[in-house]
C-alpha cells in the first residue's frame, strides 16, 4: 500500500529582520522535508515582523522578482518541496503606501504556480474583557490593498489545495466558493493574535474543515514581536471530520501530519452534506 502523503505547518516568531526570518524558514522547511513532507506551508508575515506596520513597505517587491521570491523558488527546487508562501509583500501599482498581501505557490521545479491576494483585511477594535488589558485596534487597510475577490485552487501532489490568509477564516463563504470551486485542502497561514487566537482560532479552523469536508493546514505566527504584538501559534492540520491531527501550541517548529484525499472523497459519499445544500454554494 503506498504511504500517505505528508502535509507540515510552519510556525515562527518573524522579526524586522528579512535575511534572519530568511534562515529560520529555511532551516524549518528542512526539517519539513526530512520528516518527508510533500508540501509545507508558512505563516503570514513570515519574511517580516515589524514594529510598525509601515515596515513592509521598506521590504515591497515587484510580482516575479525580489529576495524573498527568490528564496522560495530556490528552497522549494533545492528541498524538493511545495512551498505555500504564507504572504510576501507584492506592489500594489500606482500605490506606494499599500502592498498586496500576496500567499504565493512554488511547485518543486522552482516554479510560481499560483498567487492569491488577501481579500479581508483585519480592520477591528479588539477590546479585553479587563480593561486593564486595554484595547488592540488593527487598521490593515492603511498599508494592505484588498485583494479581488477570488476562489484561488490550484493542484498540487497532494490534492486540490484552496488559497486564504488569516482574517478570511472568518467569512465562510470564501470556504464555501473554495470547496465548490473543488479544494480538498484548505491553507490559512496566519499572525492571529493572541487574544483572538484563544477565543477562536481552534474553532474556526475546524468548523471550516467540518463544514466543507475538506483538510485544513494552518501555518502561524507565534510569541512576541518587534513592537509588543503577540501571535497565538497553535500552527494545526485538521482532518475533514474536524480532529485536530497534529499542532504546534508554542515555538517555532513544525505541526506535520499524513492525509489522505481518498479517504476525504469516501467521507462526502457517505456523508454528503456537500450535495445536500439547500442555499446558495
Amino acid at each position: 500500500m503506498a504511504e500517505l502523503p505528508v502535509i507540515a505547518a510552519i510556525q515562527m516568531n518573524s522579526t524586522p529582520d528579512v535575511a534572519e526570518n530568511l534562515a529560520t524558514a529555511k532551516r524549518l522547511l528542512q526539517e519539513a522535508a526530512g520528516a518527508g513532507a510533500a508540501l509545507a506551508a508558512l505563516p503570514e508575515n513570515f519574511a517580516c515582523m515589524g514594529a510598525k506596520d509601515t515596515d513592509k513597505l521598506a521590504f515591497t517587491e515587484a510580482d516575479g522578482s525580489g529576495p524573498i521570491q527568490d528564496f522560495l523558488a530556490t528552497a522549494a527546487y533545492e528541498l524538493g518541496l511545495w512551498i505555500v508562501a504564507g504572504t510576501v509583500p507584492l506592489a500594489v501599482p500606482g500605490d506606494t503606501g499599500r502592498v498586496y498581501a500576496a500567499s504565493l505557490v512554488y511547485g518543486t521545479d522552482g516554479m510560481r504556480v499560483a498567487r492569491y491576494d488577501k481579500i479581508h483585511l483585519f480592520d477591528v477594535d479588539v477590546i479585553a474583557a479587563g480593561a486593564a488589558q486595554g484595547t488592540e485596534r488593527y487598521r490593515e487597510s492603511n498599508t494592505i490593498a484588498f485583494g479581488a475577490p477570488a476562489a484561488v485552487v490550484v493542484d498540487t501532489p497532494v490534492g486540490k489545495l484552496g488559497l486564504s490568509v488569516c482574517y478570511d477564516l472568518r467569512f465562510p463563504e470564501l470556504y464555501r466558493a473554495l470547496a465548490a470551486a473543488g479544494a480538498e485542502i484548505l491553507c490559512v497561514p496566519a499572525a492571529f493574535t493572541a487574544r483572538t487566537g484563544a477565543a477562536h482560532w481552534e474553532t474556526l479552523l475546524r468548523a471550516r474543515a467540518i463544514e466543507n469536508q475538506v483538510y485544513v493546514i494552518a501555518p502561524g505566527e507565534c510569541g512576541t514581536h518587534a513592537g509588543g504584538r503577540q501571535t497565538w501559534g497553535h500552527s494545526m492540520i485538521v482532518g475533514p471530520w474536524g480532529d485536530v491531527l497534529a499542532c504546534r501550541a508554542d515555538g517555532e517548529g513544525v505541526a506535520s501530519a499524513p492525509i489522505s484525499v481518498p479517504a476525504l472523497h469516501a467521507l462526502r459519499r457517505n456523508f454528503p452534506s456537500l450535495s445536500q445544500r439547500r442555499f446558495g454554494l
